[in-house]
């Protein structure tokens, strides 16, 4: 059995594969990351169970309790979203740490399409998140709130459709092959395809990342001058979800760049394996971690979950009113969300 078999476009034994590729002379591994085979098969196990749990009743509490006029609302649900698109590759990943790629072609495929426009679509909406704050404690009187609807729409389906059409050429190239322990794998035809997915990637991320630092710069500049305690909580939220994205993904992506080139020697090598695959479990279980930040830092989320308990019990039914509309019976402004 493979030491951590790798599927999907997921970078499986980059270094592992370019020593048998590109050197006459391949660095055994050895039996020493069987265990954390096993670990990954419990974790994505896990991570799916709780991502689905969690989002589910992050989506359930957004369309039920919020207005979805307001963009930051619908930016957090197409992230809920995001998450579970992405939750729904683990699964498969599980099974094939344990027994390689039994799924065939379509699915190999199909699997590799979800892990992508789920971390791109979660890439683009952070980053249209921290935008969209920007913008609002720049400019609060500006005309971003006037047809939020409208561009919310717009917003998320441009989002989504460059995050699938991104996806496209990696649909094409991967396919099911025989590794070299006689086992099957859903892999890139052609290593120079892993190469441009690995750049292609931490190229958006580094972009993505600039444009972060650069609003949260701004915006922490203007709020120490400012006394608004709404805008400095919704402000904290949305930094924390970043932080915990970019902090969960960055060992991934970098690592996964790095060891595109050859290992130098066998024990570089083995290190550089074993780091990689521990960074790819921590990447791929933050899709289970945004519900958790909501219930720790998001005052209105956990009222809303103390509601909608309480309207569960058989003492709760219709003595809470929704908070989705106010006592004016006009829609909450674009900044009371999920907060």
């Amino acid at each position: 059995m493979d030491a951590d078999r790798y599927p999907l476009d997921l970078d499986q034994n980059y270094s592992y594969e370019y020593s048998a590729n590109e050197t006459s002379n391949a660095c055994e591994l050895g039996d020493y990351l069987v265990f954390y085979s096993h670990l990954a098969t419990v974790l994505y196990t896990l991570a799916f169970l709780l991502s689905l749990l969690g989002n589910t009743l992050v989506l359930w509490i957004l369309l039920r309790y919020e207005s979805l006029t307001s963009l930051t609302n619908v930016f957090l649900l197409n992230l809920c979203v995001s998450d579970l698109v992405f939750s729904c590759m683990l699964p498969f990943l599980a099974v094939d740490q344990s027994f390689g790629w039994v799924f065939g072609e379509f699915l190999c495929k199909a699997v590799n399409a979800l892990f992508s426009i789920g971390y791109y679509s979660g890439v683009f909406f952070l980053t249209f998140m921290t935008i969209l704050r920007y913008l609002s404690v720049v400019n609060p009187l500006s005309t971003l709130r006037s047809q939020t609807r409208c561009r919310a729409l717009l917003l998320s389906l441009a989002v989504w459709t460059g995050s699938i059409l991104i996806v496209v050429p990696e649909v094409i190239q991967t396919t099911v092959q025989e590794s070299l322990e006689g086992s099957n794998t859903c892999d890139y035809a052609e290593w120079k395809w892993k190469k441009v997915d690995s750049y292609q990637r931490n190229v958006l991320f580094l972009l993505s990342f600039g444009v972060i630092v650069f609003c949260y710069i701004k915006i922490l500049l203007i709020l120490l001058k400012a006394r608004s305690r709404r805008k400095h909580r919704t402000v904290k939220l949305i930094l924390i979800i970043v932080v915990a994205f970019f902090l969960s993904w960055a060992p991934y992506n970098i690592l996964s760049f790095l060891i595109t080139f050859p290992a130098p020697n066998c024990q570089y090598q083995k290190d550089s394996s074993l780091a990689f695959d521990i960074s790819r479990k921590i990447a791929f279980s933050h899709c289970c971690l945004n519900p958790v930040l909501y219930m720790f830092v998001g005052v209105k989320f956990k009222r809303h979950l103390l509601r909608l308990r309480s309207q569960c019990l058989p003492c709760g039914h219709g003595q809470v009113s929704s908070p989705r509309v106010s006592s004016q019976g006009k829609f909450h402004h674009e900044a009371a969300s999920i907060y």
